[in-house]
């Protein structure tokens, strides 16, 4: 792994890290402006407390050293968590300003994934 590569991983990867963190805690403390956001998507309360706590856990997995194929399943539910909220935004007509952040959130967890070290990653026995 190159030099640029790495450093490119870890930028990408802390600042993941830092935001599933940030919302996983707004999400686990069911702060007002985040219950009014999933009840203006939809979504009932008590799946703050679900997604948070599986982000929170997906962090613990992506930082912690070893252990690819639980690090590729965070990945995973990242993607899909984002990528949910995402489109969720989107169908509900929220605006960009609604949108970028979880678009930034799905970016990130592409370009960590993408970037990821050789020890990081599940390699297939042949």
């Amino acid at each position: 792994m190159t030099k640029r590569n790495k450093i490119i991983y870890w930028i990408a990867t802390l600042w993941m890290a830092l935001g599933m963190l940030s919302t996983a805690m707004v999400q686990v403390l069911k702060m007002k402006t985040e219950t009014d956001y999933m009840t203006h998507l939809g979504y009932p309360a008590y799946f703050m407390t679900i997604i948070g706590v599986w982000k929170i856990l997906g962090v613990i997995a992506i930082l912690v050293p070893k252990f690819p194929l639980l690090k590729e399943w965070a990945y995973a539910g990242f993607f899909f968590v984002m990528s949910g909220a995402l489109v969720s935004h989107i169908i509900s007509g929220d605006p960009m300003k609604e949108i970028f952040p979880s678009l930034l959130l799905l970016t990130l967890t592409a370009i960590s994934w993408y970037f990821r070290p050789v020890d990081r990653k599940v390699l297939s026995v042949n």
